[in-house]
């Protein structure tokens, strides 16, 4: 299976990574500027994909200048490894707090490997280790060169995870969002949230809301999964569904409810708020793939269980 990429204007290209063999999961972008720029590699496993594409693009092993990730999270920057051989010329921009797992990522696969376990070689494959001199590492702030006056302007946006950048497109106005929005349903408009565990915040999530709002961007570039131009609307909602799950969450942390409990309760109640989007079983499953229920309420748990004063007494 092949899927071509697809142009959505000013040089932008966005490439579907079919991730776990799934079309409509993960986005990689492709900026086709003088100084073309990948952001997102995808999975490991899915490599081989977005070579291809690069190629039908027009990139060959000498032509990629860039790659970036907005996180480390083996959905976003697992191939890194690949990409980085298949493209022995481009550097590789991450986030300070993520780059020492990008040239060891022996605590990072084991870590997954532990939450996936047998279905972590399907999903995500091995990260292979970047060599550090190739590393151009981001703090809270840094620049992208895309060539022609052209770069991508670099925020720190932690709350979904501490490594978490977002990235500005200087002539376009386009937010690479990452995991910062959540996850974006195209078929159904739907906004779901991204909140696993360990690094899950939520003053740090609220506080990076903001801050893409701050941006004014003129579009939403989803890695989960695709462009939104509606961009008020779609952060709004992001927050509001962030707001409610932890209400949701926390409701059944105070009320003595386990943790699997906990997830049943919000899945049916999710289920009464989004019918659209349980409608499709397929649609369905592949989400529960990538952004599973359990994850999301875990993260949520394990926030309250660090920030909550009275958390032991409450279990």
């Amino acid at each position: 299976m092949a899927s071509s990429p697809e142009a959505l204007g000013t040089d932008v290209w966005s490439i579907d990574t079919l991730m776990g063999g799934y079309t409509g999961i993960t986005s990689s972008y492709l900026i086709a500027s003088s100084r073309p720029c990948l952001v997102e590699t995808g999975t490991a496993t899915s490599a081989p994909e977005v070579i291809r594409a690069l190629a039908e693009l027009g990139l060959g092993p000498e032509d990629l200048a860039t790659i970036v990730v907005t996180h480390i999270h083996l959905d976003h920057a697992g191939g890194v490894g690949d990409l980085a051989r298949a493209f022995p010329r481009a550097r590789i921009a991450v986030h300070e707090s993520g780059a020492r797992h990008l040239v060891d990522p022996s605590r990072l696969v084991a870590s997954a490997r532990r939450v996936f376990g047998p279905r972590m070689d399907d999903l995500f494959g091995e990260l292979l280790p970047t060599d550090p001199e190739r590393l151009d590492i981001i703090g809270e702030s840094g620049t992208i060169d895309l060539g022609d006056g052209r770069f991508l302007e670099a925020f720190h946006n932690p709350g979904h995870a501490k490594h978490h950048i977002g990235l500005v497109d200087s002539a376009t106005g386009d937010l690479y969002t990452g995991d910062a929005a959540g996850v974006y349903v195209p078929e159904t408009a739907d906004v779901r949230p991204a909140t696993p565990p360990p690094d899950f915040d939520l003053d740090l999530a609220l506080s990076s809301l903001a801050a893409m709002r701050a941006t004014q961007p003129t579009r939403l570039l989803f890695s989960h999964f695709g462009p939104v131009t509606t961009v008020g609307d779609i952060l709004a909602e992001s927050e509001a569904e962030l707001h409610y799950w932890v209400e949701q969450v926390t409701e059944a942390f105070r009320g003595g409810l386990d943790l699997e409990h906990a997830v049943e309760r919000v899945k049916e109640r999710d289920r009464e708020r989004h019918a659209a989007f349980y409608a499709d079983p397929a649609r369905l499953e592949s989400f529960e793939e990538l952004s599973s229920t359990v994850a999301q309420v875990a993260g949520i748990w394990h926030w309250l269980e660090r920030t909550t004063p009275d958390a032991q007494q409450l279990r």
